[in-house]
């Protein structure tokens, strides 16, 4: 049992990280919101960059939250597995 939740958490904090990244990425170019993948990024990363840049300002024109976002992710994950191994 404790493998199939290591697995899960593994997989969860690996597809958010990529969904951040891409939603980084996604903002250097100027593609509208109408794109449905692009909405799904927006809607899946959403929920976890808001309350990061309630509390973390933008520098100038750049936005830290998908770094601070990232780098919580890595700590659940590492924090998960090792409990569970």
């Amino acid at each position: 049992m404790k493998a199939v939740l290591a697995n899960f958490i593994f997989y969860l904090t690996t597809a958010l990280y990529v969904a951040i990244l891409v939603r980084a990425i996604l903002s250097w170019f100027p593609i509208g919101g109408n794109n449905p993948v692009v909405a799904f990024i927006y809607q899946v990363t959403e929920p976890i960059l808001a309350p990061i840049r309630r509390v973390l300002p933008r520098i100038g024109f750049i936005d830290l939250s998908p770094l601070v976002a990232i780098l919580i992710l890595v700590l659940i994950q590492r924090v998960a597995l090792a409990l569970l191994s």
